[in-house]
């Protein structure tokens, strides 16, 4: 579209926005939301095809002038958390959503070179996962309890030393973001190859159908949810190698409160994980398959749901699509 079109199609809104924000046109918060949204995709849109356009100026001071106004109108509701969690989050997700659909391309590319590792190199497990690692597994897989490794300790001390672990993983997917993204990639390398090692060593010892039963009762949680807190930190990257028209700094303020805002969401699924492992996981061989995948399946459908389908409803009754 070329500028002077852009510009007469949008200074309406622009308009009726400035009335807001000047505080000489009164509306709902979810109306005056739904501007600020459009505005920074405006803004957005500006930044891509005008780069250097007064009117880019323009969008980038009027949503900056729109920002504590908006947020400030969004903390004064009721519910914030049904709002935090079902409004904010979500939209966040729409928004970055090719850093969502980033990280999963890199983990399961990854994750493929794992399996290939595995099948192709007998000694590769061993120096991914540790030589008493292997050889316990391998004792448990003779003995007929392939997730013997996860009936250790007490259910309570188990839920809190994995949330613990899970935890501090995810934070450091996200804060190794810091280092313009690559740290986060190499967390992602390391932890996608050791879950491709880990699958492709039970397929190798004739257990694979136990390790799905079992592992993924909690890894569907953990393993989705480290891929999410692994788009905050590219995220956090991008924002200080990409700022556009913001100032760097900005660019960075901006980037990290979004990736932030997203790696809080992912840590109710965090402590499900741990709770499903500390709880559920030991009893994998003895519970009915059928139990074992309707919470493998009731997981995958929830956290699949919240990241990769809300935004885009969330989206739509924003208008945003």
């Amino acid at each position: 579209m070329r500028e002077v079109a852009f510009i007469k199609q949008n200074k309406e809104k622009w308009l009726e926005f400035e009335q807001v924000i000047s505080n000489k046109e009164k509306k709902s918060p979810d109306d005056t939301a739904n501007l600020h949204i459009k505005i920074m995709n405006d803004l957005v849109y500006a930044q891509t095809y005008y780069p250097k356009s007064k009117v880019t100026q323009y969008l980038n001071k009027l949503a900056k002038s729109s920002f504590d106004k908006v947020y400030h109108t969004k903390r004064s509701r009721k519910n914030v958390l049904l709002y935090f969690f079902f409004d904010k989050v979500p939209l966040l997700s729409y928004q970055y959503r090719k850093f969502i659909y980033l990280s999963f391309i890199v983990f399961f590319a990854f994750f493929l070179i794992g399996l290939l590792s595995t099948f192709n190199d007998d000694s590769f497990a061993r120096q991914v996962l540790g030589d008493s690692y292997v050889n316990n597994t391998l004792e448990n897989i003779e003995s007929g309890d392939a997730m013997a490794v996860y009936k250790g300790g007490s259910n309570w001390g188990t839920f809190i030393g994995i949330y613990d672990n899970n935890q501090r993983v995810g934070l450091n997917m996200f804060l190794s973001g810091l280092f313009f993204g690559l740290g986060t990639g190499v967390y992602v390398v390391y932890n996608a190859i050791m879950v491709a090692v880990f699958q492709a060593f039970f397929y190798q010892n004739n257990s694979f159908f136990d390790s799905i039963k079992g592992i993924w009762i909690h890894g569907t949680y953990e393993i989705f949810g480290m891929i999410i807190e692994a788009a905050a930190g590219y995220i956090i990257g991008a924002s200080i190698l990409f700022p556009g028209a913001y100032k760097r700094l900005t660019s960075f303020k901006r980037g990290v409160k979004s990736a932030f805002y997203i790696f809080i969401s992912t840590i109710p699924f965090t402590i499900l994980a741990a709770f499903l492992e500390g709880y559920i996981t030991r009893y994998a061989n003895i519970m009915p398959t059928f139990l074992s995948f309707t919470i493998i399946g009731f997981s995958l459908v929830t956290i699949s749901y919240y990241y990769l389908i809300l935004p885009f409803k969330v989206a739509n009754k924003h208008n945003l699509r």
